[in-house]
């Protein structure tokens, strides 16, 4: 049977005891600022790194910000991760998931691509996905301008940041793009129906609760008929042929669990060479909590040391 970290529970009754109001009782603006407070009360101490630089790119429908992190005393072309972060589709920034791109950075040798994607509600359902795409395609083709190996590219994010990647993952290889060597998945939400037994396990309790999922997924899409889309749902998507290698990492104590579990399962019986890693005691947004959670440490460290490996040789 499963037990909740000690660190992790107290994390819980410190957030309850500070008496917020829900992210869901908000409006998106309000929950924005929120979430960054909090983000920045629970992320790791700032890792050094070689430089960091903002850079405004073409999109669809407007300039998309890029942060790249770039780690220090790589010579030549480098491996990079693009990182599309999480707050499913509605909040989230660069600032929030500044903590994560530097630790992998650092620890993995890899320029990280940070997009700025746009938001929901303002920019529902296509937009945040087109925006990703757009900086993958923009990274890979002005590769050698950026200094980074193009045969050794990966995409990554947590939460919608790894529904993003895994979208853009199907994608590419759909629309005969850049071949990416690796798709980086931490708790993705891959199916948004809400379907999977530990949506309902964990509905209430663990922080990520389903009143807050349906608010979530309310601002991300136009209308419910969508929630099967592949484009939304990554595990509805018929072929999984062909997709590049991939790490996922769920949680315990995560509603998103079973949903991460049956996505690596598909990847794997499809002919994906893929790694699946449960932290059973850990609850969604853990990979953020690096402050508080030395689970949350032993994770940045597994993901770059994977990342690492698998681009290394592209």
């Amino acid at each position: 049977m499963r037990q909740l970290d000690p660190q992790a529970k107290l994390l819980i009754e410190k957030a309850e005891a500070a008496g917020n109001p829900e992210l869901y009782e908000l409006d998106p603006l309000t929950a924005r600022k929120q979430f960054l407070e909090l983000s920045k009360a629970v992320d790791v101490k700032p890792m050094n790194v070689g430089s960091v630089e903002n850079q405004l790119i073409p999109g669809p429908a407007g300039k998309i910000a890029l942060r790249f992190y770039r780690p220090t005393g790589v010579q030549g072309n480098a491996p990079a991760l693009i990182f599309f972060h999480g707050g499913g589709w509605v909040i989230g920034d660069l600032d929030s998931h500044d903590g994560i791109c530097r630790w992998i950075c650092s620890r993995s040798g890899c320029v990280v691509a940070s997009v700025d994607y746009r938001m929901a509600p303002e920019h529902k359902f296509p937009a945040p996905l087109e925006d990703c795409l757009a900086a993958t395609f923009w990274v890979t083709a002005n590769g050698e301008a950026l200094g980074i190996d193009t045969a050794r590219i990966a995409v990554g994010g947590d939460s919608a940041g790894g529904n993003l990647a895994a979208v853009v993952s199907q994608q590419v290889r759909d629309q005969g793009g850049p071949p990416i060597a690796y798709q980086l998945l931490v708790y993705p939400a891959t199916d948004l129906t809400m379907s999977e037994a530990s949506h309902q396990e964990l509905a209430e309790g663990y922080r990520l609760t389903k009143p807050l999922m349906e608010w979530f997924i309310d601002h991300y899409l136009n209308n419910d008929s969508e929630r099967t889309d592949p484009r939304v749902s990554p595990l509805l998507c018929d072929d999984l042929n062909g997709l590049p290698k991939a790490l996922v990492i769920t949680a315990g104590f995560d509603p998103l669990r079973d949903e991460g579990v049956r996505y690596a399962d598909k990847l794997s019986s499809s002919g994906v060479e893929t790694t699946h890693v449960c932290y059973d005691g850990m609850i969604h947004g853990f990979f953020s909590m690096g402050g508080w959670l030395e689970k949350s440490r032993e994770a940045l460290d597994y993901t770059s040391q994977k990342l690492s490996e698998a681009l290394r040789d592209g």
